[in-house]
């Protein structure tokens, strides 16, 4: 099957404002066309991801491709997050890259323990960020094989390979 990849969400659970704009800007430079969604904590994330609070008009089957989990959020850090997200058999199957300021050793193993698919620490220079959203726009959407609709719960997000 063809799919325009370009229309994959990318799901971004960040508190820092900076965080945001430099990870859309390094987006739009390194010719990502992928529409980059925001929540601003663990709660709001779980929210957007279950059609609740705020995102009660969201269709659920609009899923993102993939979710980039910022480890330290206020109300829900990461952590909680990310062991909701795979505890749901709805939403287990959605692809999760930490991508946190952690380097520690604790957080990378406990990420992986929790299922995530990728941990990646931010990079501090702008010039790195862009080549890493542009490893990840190559990883994620022209290497890997993404679950396409129906029982994986997809939808119409552009993720069917």
């Amino acid at each position: 099957m063809t799919t325009d990849k370009s229309r994959i969400t990318i799901l971004m659970a960040d508190d820092d404002d900076d965080d945001f704009l430099l990870a859309k800007k390094a987006l739009a430079q390194s010719k990502l066309l992928n529409n980059l969604v925001r929540v601003k904590d663990g709660e709001e994330l779980l929210e957007y991801l279950r059609c609740g609070g705020d995102y009660t008009d969201r269709d659920i089957k609009d899923r993102p491709g993939v979710i980039l989990l910022d480890l330290n959020m206020p109300r829900k850090d990461g952590r909680e997050a990310l062991r909701e997200i795979k505890d749901d058999p709805e939403l287990r199957d959605i692809p999760v890259v930490v991508f946190t300021t952690s380097k520690a050793e604790e957080d990378i193993y406990k990420s992986y323990k929790l299922g995530v698919n990728s941990f990646i620490t931010k990079p501090v220079t702008f010039d790195n960020l862009i080549q890493v959203m542009q490893a990840l726009g190559r990883y994620w959407f022209e290497i890997v094989e993404l679950p396409s609709g129906g029982d994986a719960g997809h939808g119409g997000n552009g993720a069917k390979s």
